[in-house]
Parts: C-alpha cells; sequence; structure tokens
C-alpha cells in the first residue's frame, strides 16, 4: 500500500513562494498524482495534478500561471512550486495518488478518483 507524506509547507507573506513535496513510499510510476486543499469553511479544491508521463498537467483556475506541479518517478516524489501566493491560498494542502488508471481528463479534477491521501500540510499566506 501506497503512502503519502507532504512537507514544506509553512507561514510566508503574499508574493513570495514555496515548494510543497510529497514523498510516496511505494512506486508511483505510472499512477496518476495531484494535490487538492481545503480552507477552514471551505470546499476542497483541486489545485493540481499530473499524468504518470508527466508530460501532460492540469491546473485550477486559481492556481494558473503561479502553480506548477512536477514529478520524479525514479525518486517517487511529487512537487508543487508555488509562486505569488496570495492570502486566499491559505489552505491545508493534500498530496494524493490514484492506485488505478484514469481513463478521462475529468478523473484528474475529481477528488474521490484518489484513493490514497496523505495527511496533509498547511500553507498560510499573509497579508
Amino acid at each position: 500500500q501506497v503512502q503519502l507524506v507532504e512537507s514544506g509547507g509553512g507561514l510566508v507573506l503574499a508574493g513570495e513562494s514555496l515548494r510543497l513535496s510529497c514523498a510516496a513510499s511505494g512506486r508511483t510510476f505510472s499512477k496518476p498524482m495531484g494535490w487538492f486543499r481545503q480552507a477552514p469553511g471551505e470546499e476542497r479544491e483541486f489545485v493540481a495534478a499530473i499524468a504518470w508521463s508527466a508530460g501532460t498537467t492540469y491546473y485550477g483556475d486559481s492556481v494558473k500561471g503561479r502553480f506548477t506541479i512536477s514529478r520524479d518517478n525514479f525518486k517517487n516524489t511529487v512537487y508543487l512550486q508555488m509562486n505569488s501566493l496570495k492570502p486566499e491560498d491559505t489552505a491545508v494542502y493534500y498530496c494524493v495518488l490514484s492506485t488505478g488508471p484514469f481513463y478521462s481528463s475529468s478523473d484528474y479534477y475529481t477528488p474521490h478518483k484518489y484513493d490514497t491521501w496523505g495527511q496533509g500540510t498547511q500553507v498560510t499566506v499573509s497579508s
């Protein structure tokens, strides 16, 4: 069973950057991976996802142009580079993985399509 451990969260000022990492305990090769986030009192929100080949990426509208997802299949790690952070980016960020394949691009945006979730890492952006 794959386990995910996020790191890299913290407190930053608006406009600054953070890089989140997600290390998987098992092989991630060929498995879709991504990030969701949830702020207090808010719905869970899709942030970004990446296909196993790393050739295709997906982003939520609120982070397009500011966040970049990448992966290193040999290190079993996925990254989320977050630039130009805003106070509204404040949330717990969860790394996710699907042990099964995705057959549609819409699957990447759907929380319940991912069967493995990390414990989350807090990102706080102060104005």
